[in-house]
């Protein structure tokens, strides 16, 4: 009977988890076509707004669930880790698009993009490992994409570490250095955040693998 009782629990975790993740893969994508396609700037960031708001909502009812759950899937700190963590990567492209709107800026500059397809990718190696928690026999083939994840962050590191040498090597105006200063800032911090999640994928493996 207990074990039983068991099963609908997890299944509730593990497609919320995806949920999140599936929005936070949209949400990059949306960032992504508005550095590639910078026409409709309003409309473009309000739609990934909107997936920021989602986030919350999927995020609320996983705490919610986390919070009224007796037997969970995996520890409660891991849940708690890995669900934090996708919050704050869709929080932070939505930052940085928030921030492009505000500061008026009038086209991405090309290191933006490179940041956007960075995010993208990472999305994209997180919604694959995601289901791959479902099925214990599965959840080491996670470790990959932890793998792909910490390259592409190393990756951004130096995209980052370049566009800010640029910035600051000729500064035709000062808030044009921290406006951009703040879009890196928060498209590196998305990209950090990506790693996060790898992280707490990466504990999850290593306890129930």
């Amino acid at each position: 009977m207990f074990r039983l009782r068991i099963v609908p629990v997890e299944k509730g975790f593990f497609e919320l988890f995806e949920l999140a993740s599936s929005n936070m893969l949209e949400a990059a994508k949306l960032l992504e076509h508005l550095a590639s396609d910078y026409e409709e700037p309003e409309r473009k960031v309000g739609r990934i707004t909107e997936r920021e708001h989602q986030g919350d909502t999927i995020t609320h009812e996983i705490i919610a669930k986390l919070n009224s759950t007796f037997v969970t899937p995996f520890d409660r700190e891991d849940i708690h880790r890995l669900t934090s963590a996708i919050d704050d990567v869709v929080d932070n492209i939505e930052a940085a698009a928030d921030i492009m709107l505000i500061c008026r800026v009038e086209q991405p500059t090309e290191d933006v993009r490179k940041f956007a397809e960075i995010i993208v990718k990472c999305a994209e190696q997180i919604h694959e490992a995601i289901p791959l928690l479902r099925h214990r026999q599965k959840m080491k083939g996670i470790l990959t994409s932890c793998i792909e994840i910490n390259r592409l962050e190393n990756q951004a590191d130096r995209i980052n570490r370049a566009a800010l040498i640029a910035l600051f090597a000729s500064p035709s105006d000062p808030l044009d250095v921290v406006r951009w200063r703040d879009i890196y800032g928060q498209l590196e911090n998305a990209v950090d955040r990506c790693e996060d999640v790898a992280d707490a994928l990466q504990a999850m493996v290593m306890k129930h693998a």
